[in-house]
């Protein structure tokens, strides 16, 4: 299960709609579960100990780390990871930083 904004529990296929309308998808688990499960397409991972860092990091330096705009505040931006307990984590990270 996926989080996201105000629809916590979308589908794959919720995803891959939203994805069209160029919504960031952030994957919060770690780069051993990238290497081992796979990396979902479109997406850029960002483990979640180092999400608060990253989201608060100069839009140049976060560009030559993951390799992709920095989201503004406004942005829409879903979470995912295994389970769906750290991409519950994640958005209230994100939240609590101001994303909306």
């Amino acid at each position: 299960s996926l989080c996201a904004g105000g629809a916590p529990g979308i589908s794959y296929r919720q995803l891959k709609d939203l994805k069209k309308a160029n919504v960031l998808h952030i994957d919060v688990r770690e780069r051993w579960e990238i290497d081992r499960f796979g990396k979902i397409p479109e997406s850029i991972n960002i483990p979640l100990g180092e999400l608060v860092e990253a989201l608060q990091m100069d839009p140049v330096e976060f560009k030559e780390q993951y390799k992709q705009k920095m989201p503004s505040k406004s942005d829409p931006v879903v979470f995912s990871c295994l389970a769906g307990t750290r991409s519950k984590q994640a958005l209230g990270f994100a939240m609590s930083l101001g994303f909306t």
